[in-house]
């Protein structure tokens, strides 16, 4: 099947479904993107959990979504969290019954699963009434959506080795993370106009401290401590700091009167290709999506992998690119007291730089939508 040759490819409607962070949205839109950009007749609709950051995303990106009241299972042991797990069986049901008519309306040729609990009601009513469907599993370790269901659909699209650990060998296809079409390896021109764009010191080295959508609580304490010890060995260094927009107020009021003017904070990087462009050095969560952006922008990155989620799957994430020498990683119980050291070593260590850029470049796969769309008109 050849992706360029548009003729081919007949109207779909498709509903896509999942959320719940960046990481789960923006995959989410590549695809859709890719398969409008094949016909752009097709239709999609998008379905999500009701109250989370999917609900103003997709909207905003031009897709109609609707929202089920699924919601996950938390970990942590409280009150509020024991009163939301108790209906969580409840709302599973309601969410099934309800993607259910949402099938029988829409009438879909295929449903997509791209992770996350938001998806599993419409993956598991699509495969009940016998719609085709296709999980994209985005991390190293499989989530427990995707392995539940893994078995029963028709496809898996995978981006990393060893899959076969989760879903049936036949039904894997390596495809890569989807991620967003600005996200390429970085020219000089595209490093020119990323300092241009933020205002930074050409004559600086530049780090970038990014705790995915939300921001991370870890990363920003690691930045506020080598903040108060006196920035070491950050002389010549600028920092651009997506703290998050839960802690925006917090490092607002941390920076409030302190003279540094190479230390640039915001609860959210908006261009954030110009932000990787711009860097030499980049700290990041190890989510799927983040790390598959760093592969494709070519990145020298150390990660701190999240504890905060299901089966430390981002451990597993940044661990495939470290034993590849792609990467490095710091452990979050020990981010606070090493990792702004660890940045400062490897930021003026060009060679060492050098040497994981070169690695990680064979990792990007820059047309990962492509493939996954290839995969949906092949198991209609």
């Amino acid at each position: 099947m050849n992706l360029n040759n548009k003729m081919e490819y007949k109207k779909l409607k498709v509903i896509i479904s999942g959320g719940g962070t960046g990481g789960h949205i923006f995959p989410a839109v590549s695809i859709a993107g890719k398969l409008k950009e094949l016909n752009p007749e097709t239709e999609i609709l998008f379905v999500g959990a009701e109250g989370k950051m999917e609900m103003e995303k997709i909207p905003a990106a031009g897709y109609r979504i609707v929202g089920l009241p699924i919601v996950g299972i938390q970990r942590q042991l409280n009150l509020r969290n024991i009163i939301n797990d108790a209906q969580v069986p409840f709302k599973i049901a309601r969410s099934i019954r309800m993607a259910g008519k949402i099938i029988d309306e829409f009438k879909p040729d295929i449903a997509i699963g791209v992770g996350g609990y938001a998806s599993a009601p419409l993956l598991f009513a699509a495969v009940r009434k016998k719609v085709p469907a296709l999980i994209q599993e985005q991390n190293g370790f499989a989530g427990l959506t995707n392995k539940l269901l893994g078995g029963k659909v028709g496809r898996v699209c995978v981006a990393y080795d060893g899959m076969d650990r989760f879903f049936p060998a036949e039904k894997i296809v390596f495809t890569g993370n989807p991620i967003r079409p600005e996200m390429h390896p970085y020219t000089d021109a595209d490093r020119q106009e990323g300092f241009e764009y933020y205002k930074l010191d050409r004559g600086r080295r530049h780090l970038l401290v990014v705790g995915g959508s939300l921001g991370s609580g870890t990363l920003n304490k690691a930045m506020r401590k080598w903040i108060e010890d006196g920035c070491p060995g950050g002389d010549d260094v600028e920092v651009l700091w997506q703290c998050g927009r839960y802690y925006k107020k917090g490092v607002d009021d941390f920076m409030a009167g302190r003279d540094l003017p190479f230390i640039h904070h915001s609860d959210f990087i908006g261009r954030m290709d110009l932000a990787y462009a711009a860097s030499d050095v980049i700290i990041s969560r190890s989510g799927a999506s983040s790390i598959s952006e760093i592969c494709a922008t070519s990145k020298a990155a150390i990660f701190v992998p999240s504890p905060n989620v299901a089966e430390d799957h981002q451990t597993h994430n940044a661990m495939a690119l470290v034993n590849k020498g792609a990467g490095l990683i710091v452990k979050d119980s020990e981010a606070v007291a090493k990792l702004m050291e660890e940045a400062m070593a490897l930021i003026h260590d060009e060679g060492k730089i050098k040497e994981i850029e070169n690695n990680i470049k064979p990792l990007a796969r820059l047309d990962a939508a492509g493939s996954i769309a290839e995969e949906v008109y092949k198991l209609i």
